[in-house]
C-alpha cells in the first residue's frame, strides 16, 4: 500500500528532530520529503559559536550527515527554497540555486522555517561587512573577515552578540560590543550578574560600549576599502552613534534579535500572530494537515528561541504524525547559559522577583560568584547564578516542579548537595533515573544510551561521553546530570579531578602531560607546543594559550620567552580593569608599611589625574580605582613605586600587624618579615594569585590562618601555614612546621611557592594543588629533603633574578605602550 506523504520545509533542528522522533516509533509510516535553504545536512546551529570561537570545526557540529538520509530513504533537497505551496492541490514548488523548479505531493507538510535575524533600520545596513549571525554561511564569513581585518564592532549584547564578539576575539579582531541597554544580556540576567559578566569579558580584551544608540554604519567613500579591490562595492568603516560619535568598523556583526520566518506561511494565507498559531498538536489553526513547529511556530502567543522546548514540541508532533494520539504541547520553562569557554552563568524563571516574592542573595564579587534565588509562596520561581551554576539544573527542577522549598530554605542557596550524602547522593540520583528517562533535552539523549555507550565504548571522561552521545554538547545545562551518570556507570574508573580531563577543547591532552611535554623535550615556544603536542587548533584559545605560556617561562624562566599576547587583558595592560572600564591601580607597599613621602606621591597623582577613589584594601594596600587607560602610564611614572601586581597571577600582598616593634602583645617582629619576604617575592608569577600574611603573635590580627602562606611569631620563633584560602568557600590553612629564623621562613615559603610553580596547574589555587597532591607530598619535598628545598628555593631566585618591573622597565618587560593611547589620538 502506498505510504503517505510527509514533506518537511526547513532542515534545521527543530524539522530533523521531529522526523528523528517519528522514525524512532514509526520507522515505515511516512514517505518523506525535506527541503532545505541551505547547502548542508542537518547541523547543531547552537555550536556555531564554538566554530566561529576556532574550539570546533564545521564537520565536528554536523547532527545527520548525507547517509543518514540515505538510511532513512529520506528525499533531501538541499540548497533549494520552498516558494510557494498549493494547499488544495496538496504541492509545495521549490527552486534551487540555478532556479530549476522541485515540486512534491504532501498528505502532511510541516513548516519548520525557523526565524530570520533583525536588521535595525538604519543607513548602512547593506555595505560590505556588515553581516547577521544566523547559519553556517555567517559563520564562514565572519571566519574570513577575521582573517583580512582588525576591528570588529556587534551590535547587541545579548546571548548570540556576545557568542560572537568572543568568537572573532579569538580569531584575532580587536572587539567592541554595543548595546542599547544599561547592563549586558539584560533579558537573562539582573544588573549585578550583568556587570560581573562584563567584567568578565573585558578581562578577556572584549571592550563596550552600553547605553549606545547606534544611528548609522558609514562606508569608504571611494568603495576601496582595506583589502578591497578597485571598484568594488562600498565596505563598511565606521558606527555612527545618536550622539554624533564614531566608531572605527572593518566588520559590524548585527545581533539584535529574531523573527519567526513566517513568510512562506502568510503566502500560504494561514493564520499568523506571532508566529504560525498552532494547537497544542502543533497544527497550524487554518489547516488540519499542515503543522509548524521550532521558532516559526507562535504557541498560546510564544514563539520559543532556544533549543530544549522546540525538541520538546518535536516529540509531541512525531506522536500525532504517527497517530499515538498521547501527546499535548503544553508549554516550556526555559533557561538560559552562555556558549563562552570559562564564562558559567545561568538563568531560568522570574529572576528579577518583585510583587510578593522574597529574594536570597549571595554576592561574593572578588570571587567572581554571585547568587539570586526568587521565592513566592514557598516555591522557587527563579534563579539567576553568575561564577557557580552547578546547581542551575537542580534550580531549574525545583522551579518546573513547583514543589514547596519551605522544607530546605535554609539550605537552598548552598546547592543540592547540601540535603544529604554529598559523595553519594549524585549517583543515588543518576540510580534513580530510568534508562528511558531523556537526559540532555537539546540532543534527546536518554539515560540508557549514555550508560550502552560507556559500557560498550570504554568511555571514562565527559568529553568522550559528549563525543559518542552528544549528550551535554549543546547548551550544557545538562553536563552536571552526565558527570553523575557516568560516575554511576564507570564507577572507580571515573575521577572528576582535572587528571583526566584535555586542558581545553583544543588538544586531548591534560595539564599535567602539558607540563611533562614542555620540561622533557624542552619545548621554548607556544607553537612548538601546538606542534610537537598536535593541538586540534592551530592557534590555541583563550584557555589553553595562558595555561601555555605560563608553563613554559615557569619551566624555562632563562629560555623561554613570555608572549604578553597570550595573557589576560589585565596583564597585558598592568592593571586592573574595573567593570565601568576603567582601571585601578595598586602600587606596592612593602609589608603594608609606607611613609610620608610615599603618601604625598599618591596624593599628588590621585589629584593630578582626577582619580575618583581612593581605597584601603583588605591586604593593607592603597587601592585609585578609576584610572583611564590613557592615564596609566603617566600614574605609574609620577608615583615612581613598584607595580603591586594587583591584576595578576603573582604574589599579591603580604599582609602585616605591627608585630613586636609597636605591639605590646607582639613576640616577632613581623612587619620587617612581612617586608623580606614581600622584596624577596615580588615579581613572583604563579598558577594563580597568592597572598602571604605575616602576623607577630598568635593573635593572628594578619588572618595568616587563611592565607597561602601564613607565618604566625611564637616565643621561639615562627609557625608556618599554608594552602589557606578566604574566598567564597573559606578553607583554613595547614600547619606546616616551626622554624627559628627569618632566613629559614625565607626559604621555606620560597620552596614551597616554587614547587607550587612548577606543579600547579593554571589557574589552580595553592589550595586546590596541595588538595590535589596531598600535604604529605608537600612535606616531603620540602621538609624532608633539605638539599631538594634548597634546590627550589635557588631556582626561585635565579628566576626572578632579571624579573623586570613592568612600570619602569618598559622595554624589559616587553610592555607595549602603545596600547594605552586614547582610541581617538
Amino acid at each position: 500500500m502506498k505510504k503517505p506523504q510527509l514533506v518537511l520545509v526547513g532542515n534545521g533542528m527543530a524539522g530533523v528532530r521531529t522526523l528523528e522522533e517519528l522514525l524512532r516509533i514509526a520507522p515505515d509510516r511516512y514517505d518523506i520529503t525535506v527541503f532545505g535553504a541551505e547547502p548542508h545536512p542537518n547541523y547543531n546551529r547552537i555550536l556555531l559559536s564554538p566554530v566561529l570561537a576556532g574550539e570546533q570545526s564545521m564537520d565536528q557540529i554536523i547532527l545527520n550527515d548525507w547517509s543518514w538520509y540515505a538510511e532513512h530513504h529520506i528525499t533531501l533537497h538541499s540548497g533549494c527554497t520552498v516558494t510557494d505551496a498549493d494547499r488544495a492541490r496538496r504541492v509545495v514548488r521549490a527552486s534551487d540555486a540555478a532556479g530549476k523548479v522541485i515540486s512534491a505531493q504532501y498528505d502532511r507538510l510541516i513548516i519548520a522555517t525557523g526565524s530570520t535575524p533583525f536588521m535595525l533600520p538604519i543607513p548602512g545596513t547593506d555595505l560590505q561587512g556588515v553581516l547577521t549571525y544566523r547559519d553556517m554561511a555567517d559563520t564562514r564569513a565572519m571566519i574570513a573577515a577575521a582573517a583580512s581585518y582588525r576591528h570588529a564592532v556587534v551590535i547587541g549584547g545579548g546571548l548570540l552578540g556576545l557568542e560572537a564578539a568572543n568568537g572573532l576575539m579569538k580569531r584575532g579582531m580587536q572587539v567592541t560590543v554595543v548595546h542599547v541597554a544599561d547592563w549586558l544580556m539584560e533579558r537573562q540576567l539582573d544588573a549585578v550578574a550583568g556587570k560581573m559578566l562584563q567584567q568578565s569579558l573585558q578581562e578577556r580584551g572584549m571592550q563596550f560600549l552600553l547605553g549606545a544608540q547606534t544611528q548609522a554604519l558609514l562606508g569608504h567613500a571611494d568603495g576601496n576599502g582595506p583589502g578591497q579591490g578597485q571598484g568594488a562595492a562600498p565596505r563598511v568603516r565606521a558606527v555612527r552613534f545618536k550622539d554624533g560619535s564614531e566608531l572605527p568598523a572593518d566588520l559590524v556583526v548585527m545581533a539584535v534579535g529574531i523573527r519567526p520566518n513566517t513568510a512562506l506561511a502568510e503566502r500560504m494565507r494561514l493564520h499568523v500572530q506571532r508566529g504560525i498559531v498552532v494547537s497544542d498538536t502543533l497544527q497550524t489553526t487554518t489547516d488540519a494537515r499542515i503543522y509548524a513547529v521550532g521558532e516559526c511556530a507562535a504557541h498560546r502567543g510564544i514563539a520559543y528561541g532556544l533549543v530544549a522546548p522546540l525538541f520538546e514540541q518535536g516529540k509531541v508532533l512525531a506522536n500525532h504524525l504517527a497517530e499515538f494520539g498521547i501527546g499535548r504541547y503544553q508549554g516550556s520553562q526555559t533557561s538560559t547559559k552562555l556558549k563562552v569557554t570559562g564564562i558559567d552563568l545561568f538563568s531560568a524563571g522570574n529572576f528579577h522577583g518583585g510583587g510578593h516574592s522574597e529574594e536570597i542573595v549571595l554576592s561574593d564579587p572578588g570571587a567572581g560568584v554571585y547568587k539570586k534565588l526568587v521565592i513566592q509562596d514557598d516555591k522557587l520561581v527563579g534563579a539567576c547564578l553568575y561564577g557557580d551554576t552547578v546547581d542551575g539544573n537542580w534550580y531549574f527542577k525545583l522551579l518546573r516542579d513547583g514543589r514547596s522549598v519551605d522544607d530546605i530554605r535554609d539550605k537552598l542557596m548552598f546547592g543540592e548537595s547540601q540535603l544529604g550524602d554529598t559523595g553519594h547522593q549524585g549517583q543515588h540520583k543518576a540510580a534513580a533515573l530510568q534508562d528511558s528517562d531523556e537526559v540532555c533535552g537539546c540532543n534527546g539523549v536518554t539515560k540508557g544510551r549514555i550508560c550502552k555507550a560507556i559500557r560498550e565504548q570504554g568511555l571514562f571522561t565527559l568529553e568522550e561521553v559528549r563525543k559518542h552521545t552528544k549528550a551535554s554538547a549543546s547548551c550544557g545545562s545538562c553536563t552536571g546530570l552526565v558527570e553523575q551518570i557516568l560516575m554511576f556507570a564507570a564507577g572507580g574508573d571515573y575521577s572528576a579531578t582535572p587528571k583526566t580531563r584535555a586542558l581545553c577543547g583544543c588538544t586531548g591532552h591534560g595539564h599535567q602531560a602539558v607540563r611533562d611535554a614542555i620540561r622533557t623535550l624542552k619545548l621554548l615556544s607556544i607553537q612548538a607546543v601546538f606542534e610537537h603536542l598536535q593541538w586540534r587548533t592551530p592557534n590555541g584559545c583563550a584557555s589553553c594559550r595562558p595555561a601555555v605560556n605560563y608553563y613554559l617561562v615557569s619551566t624555562w624562566p632563562k629560555d623561554a620567552r613570555d608572549d604578553p599576547q597570550s595573557r589576560a587583558i589585565n596583564e597585558r595592560s598592568h592593571a586592573n580593569i574595573q567593570k565601568d572600564g576603567s582601571y585601578s591601580v595598586i602600587p606596592r607597599i612593602w609589608g603594608g608599611e609606607t611613609t610620608a613621602d610615599e603618601l604625598r606621591r599618591i596624593a599628588d597623582v590621585a589629584d593630578k589625574y582626577r582619580i575618583p577613589t581612593i581605597k584601603l584594601t583588605g591586604g593593607q594596600r592603597i587601592d585609585l580605582l578609576g584610572v583611564k587607560k590613557e592615564d596609566l602610564v603617566g600614574v605609574w611614572k609620577d608615583l615612581a613605586m613598584p607595580s603591586g601586581h594587583a591584576y595578576a597571577k603573582a604574589l599579591r600582598t603580604v599582609k602585616t600587624c605591627v608585630g613586636s616593634e609597636w605591639c605590646r602583645m607582639g613576640v616577632q617582629d613581623s612587619t620587617r618579615l612581612g617586608k623580606e619576604l614581600e622584596r624577596a617575592m615580588w615579581r613572583m608569577y604563579a598558577p594563580h594569585k597568592l597572598k602571604f600574611a605575616v602576623s607577630g603573635c598568635p593573635r593572628n590580627c594578619a588572618e595568616a590562618g587563611i592565607k597561602d602562606v601564613g607565618i604566625i611569631g611564637v616565643d621561639s620563633g615562627w609557625e608556618m601555614y599554608i594552602a589557606g584560602n578566604g574566598g567564597i568557600k573559606t578553607e583554613v590553612a595547614h600547619f606546616f612546621t616551626k622554624l627559628k629564623t627569618a632566613q629559614e621562613v625565607l626559604e621555606y615559603t620560597g620552596a614551597f611557592c616554587e614547587l607550587y610553580r612548577q606543579e600547579g596547574w593554571y589557574q589552580e589555587r595553592s589550595v586546590h594543588y596541595v588538595g590535589r597532591v596531598g600535604l604529605e607530598h608537600v612535606k616531603k619535598r620540602i621538609l624532608q629533603d633539605p638539599a631538594g628545598r634548597k634546590a627550589l628555593w635557588e631556582r626561585l631566585q635565579c628566576a626572578l633574578a632579571d624579573e623586570p618591573d613592568p612600570w619602569v622597565e618598559f622595554d624589559k618587560a616587553a610592555l607595549d605602550t602603545r596600547q594605552f593611547a586614547a582610541l581617538n589620538a
